[in-house]
């Protein structure tokens, strides 16, 4: 055999094993805990996504889902852990749309890139936000909200789950739309400050509607809109924004992503996994009562959906001007 036969052989060799090695490897994950990084506190609608499709993982893979909640900076705290951990499909990240659309357009100094430090794994769920108040604000529409808050600029206060989340982008959006301005009070997820509306401490939010539902149904909350195109039928009773604002939408999202170098046959599987979780009776149940959908996607068809989201939030944050230094 001639050297450069001996060289080619080599390398096909080489290059055979190491397929054969990722497909063993992807054939045996997971044999250990995986750990679903949440980028929020507890009580939220990323929390609530994540566990609901951990705890079916769990059963899929008879191994142990660790749902580890690192909260803080819009989600870049928990988006950073993520990108910088191993590659090896053992840690995974449930994004919301926000944390890897919009805050590469926000923050002057990220502490990870999303494009080249994470890669799309699977669409999850998706639902709309509420236009919310506390039971005793005035207005009972969203025409006589905006009425309120012409009438007392920057007068009402406006809470969310942190700067840049999607929860503070949806009432960014719907204000931009509505051509009125509030005062933004960020909190440290949007439990805590579903906490604070139902209490009086603030005028209104932009919830998800997974993580507020129970509140308005329990009239601890009241539901002015939903940000989606038509009602729903979780609260058939209440008006779309784009009864009293035309064309308005704003729908957030959640999906796994991992580290940059996972092995693509971990990533099909994963995806493949969670697709059929997602496809599940009980799973339909659930999501119908949070007002929630499955979002599948594959990998590709979600790495443009963030392409092209990236693109409008970009719009949008330089009209509402949203920037941390």
């Amino acid at each position: 055999m001639s050297f450069i036969n001996k060289y080619l052989y080599r390398v096909c060799a080489g290059v055979v094993f190491g397929a054969m090695s990722v497909a063993v490897y992807a054939q045996n994950y997971p044999n250990r805990p995986v750990r679903f990084i949440v980028p929020f506190p507890p009580g939220g609608a990323t929390d609530i996504v994540t566990r609901l499709i951990a705890q079916k993982l769990n059963e899929t893979w008879g191994q142990t889902t660790v749902v580890d909640n690192r909260g803080g900076a819009g989600g870049n705290i928990g988006g950073e852990i993520a990108s910088k951990s191993n590659p090896d499909g053992y840690t995974l990240f449930m994004t919301s749309g926000s944390i890897v659309t919009a805050n590469q357009h926000i923050y002057k100094k990220m502490p990870f890139n999303p494009e080249k430090d994470l890669v799309a794994v699977t669409g999850a769920a998706s639902g709309p936000q509420l236009i919310a108040v506390n039971p005793s604000f005035p207005a009972k529409t969203v025409k006589d909200f905006i009425a309120a808050a012409k009438a007392k600029p920057k007068g009402l206060t406006f809470g969310s789950a942190g700067f840049s989340t999607q929860t503070h982008l949806a009432g960014e959006n719907f204000m931009h739309a509505a051509g009125i301005d509030a005062v933004h009070i960020p909190y440290k997820g949007e439990g805590p400050a579903l906490t604070e509306l139902v209490a009086g401490q603030l005028n209104f939010m932009t919830p998800n509607m997974a993580a507020a539902i129970g509140f308005v149904t329990q009239g601890k909350l009241r539901a002015l809109a939903v940000t989606s195109k038509d009602r729903t039928k979780q609260l058939p009773d209440v008006p779309a924004v784009s009864e009293t604002i035309p064309g308005f939408e704003n729908i957030g999202w959640f999906g796994l992503m991992a580290p940059t170098g996972t092995p693509p046959a971990v990533i099909r599987k994963v995806h493949e996994d969670t697709t059929k979780a997602l496809q599940s009776p009980e799973f339909a149940q659930r999501f119908a009562q949070l007002g929630m959908a499955p979002y599948m996607k594959d990998p590709q068809e979600f790495a443009r959906t963030i392409t092209v989201e990236s693109a409008m939030w970009a719009k949008i944050v330089k009209a509402r001007n949203l920037v941390v230094q």
